[in-house]
């Protein structure tokens, strides 16, 4: 009798209250997002140091500032795998060998090795994105995730900024501080790679049991929040097994519409954040404003201000609604910038409410993706959209330098805002509502 009385207690472990485990799991994810931020960001800064001391032309300029988002293209091989094989060991290696390749930095001025290592780095990157967000999203409880993965996006400016802090202002090392600021990288992936060694993460109970394992599933549960909470009744036949599944089902009928779309927004906002904020040094000489290190800051700040916004209404107007506002009003910004005469001044003002308006939309990367597939394929789905949008972002990083060279910051400005307004009538049309507080139908 006691046992059936047991049994009928038994709840959803996604309708926990927050727990240890929990904010464990957040924790090691967000020292991701620092680490991930910081690498992706401070290769402009860096590369802007070695033009002072060695002579590097638009191409390799472009080509190392792009090597990490081409190695962030990995993310579709990288969902893949931990939809095969599981989160945990993923995100348990992947630090460590970030770490260990941004040090490789302090051997080599070779820019096709540094452009090497960059691509690697860029690769362990894709795991934290990938892998760490399906992890975060399946350990919290229902109502949280999706919250606290928009949190995400402010940790990871701040350790972008912080790389752009650290690289305009870290010098004295000669023909040396390229590689040296390059090299700082290691210090948030060395912090990050020891909390997850001694604070380990646990194996995913949803994905456990989207491979059938449910007691294997429900023993993870015990052991980190207790025996009330367990892997709910018929969760493995709303989520049958991932092992059949393939790549081409992304492109099937059911989930054209959400990879395309959750591909392209992804791919032509990184091609406009990522191009002009790695190479904000070049942009600001190119438009002629003075003191570009505090006219730098202030751009900053404005992504910063720009992602707490995005997490203030996140939750209170639609997705659809706040991806394509997000993109139309960014597109209007950067356009008045290509398109009119504005003294320095004026242009440092608009540019940083393009700033503030372009980020408080990274909010939507995280949730948004994984919002559109359902758990048998996240990790493959996310991927993809990730890999896409690093497609995009390489794109950007590598031609904003040789646009500015060329036709100045005005070309540069415009092809951004070219790359918006198309992506703002993708997600008029094609862009499904996913928040469960505004959805009449489904989509």
């Amino acid at each position: 009798m006691s046992t059936i009385i047991d049994t009928t207690t038994k709840k959803s472990y996604k309708k926990a209250p927050l727990m240890p485990i929990h904010m464990r799991v957040f924790m090691a994810i967000i020292l991701g997002q620092i680490t991930c931020g910081y690498a992706l960001g401070i290769s402009g800064t860096a590369l802007s140091s070695a033009a002072r001391y060695i002579q590097i032309n638009d191409f390799w300029t472009g080509l190392i500032g792009a090597g990490a988002l081409i190695g962030l293209a990995g993310s579709i091989v990288i969902g893949r795998l931990s939809d095969k094989i599981g989160r945990r060991k993923l995100l348990m290696i992947n630090i460590y060998i970030l770490a260990g390749l941004t040090l490789l930095h302090l051997t080599t001025s070779n820019f096709l090795f540094t452009f090497i290592i960059r691509i690697g780095i860029g690769l362990m990157i894709a795991i934290d994105y990938t892998v760490g967000n399906a992890l975060l999203t399946e350990w919290l409880p229902k109502g949280e995730d999706s919250k606290r993965q928009s949190h995400l996006l402010i940790y990871w400016t701040l350790g972008f900024i912080a790389s752009y802090v650290v690289g305009t202002y870290l010098t004295g090392f000669g023909k040396h501080t390229w590689q040296i600021i390059l090299a700082t990288g290691a210090i948030p992936a060395l912090v990050t790679a020891i909390f997850r060694s001694i604070f380990r993460l646990p194996a995913s109970p949803s994905w456990l049991a989207s491979q059938g394992k449910i007691k294997t599933a429900n023993k993870v549960l015990r052991k980190h929040m207790g025996r009330k909470w367990v892997i709910p009744k018929g969760f493995l036949k709303r989520n049958k097994s991932n092992q059949s599944i393939s790549w081409g089902i992304l492109f099937s009928k059911q989930y054209l519409r959400r990879t395309l779309v959750g591909g392209i927004f992804y791919a032509c906002q990184a091609f406009s954040f990522f191009g002009i904020s790695i190479f904000l040094p070049i942009l600001l000489k190119g438009m002629g404003i003075n003191d570009p290190k505090i006219s730098g800051i202030i751009y900053n700040g404005g992504i910063l201000v720009g992602v707490s916004f995005g997490i203030l209404v996140f939750n209170r107007i639609s997705r659809r609604m706040f991806l394509v506002s997000n993109f139309l009003v960014s597109a209007i910004l950067i356009g008045i910038l290509a398109l009119f005469p504005l003294n320095s001044q004026l242009q440092l003002l608009v540019f940083t409410i393009f700033a503030i308006v372009l980020s408080s939309g990274l909010v939507l990367d995280y949730p948004y993706p994984t919002e559109l597939f359902d758990i048998k394929i996240r990790g493959t789905g996310v991927g993809t959209c990730i890999t896409i949008s690093r497609i995009g972002a390489a794109a950007g990083t590598f031609l904003l330098p040789i646009l500015t060279h060329n036709g100045g910051a005005n070309l540069a400005m415009l092809v951004c805002g070219g790359v918006l307004l198309f992506s703002f009538i993708v997600c008029l049309i094609w862009a499904p509502e996913t928040s469960p507080k505004f959805m009449t139908n489904k989509d």
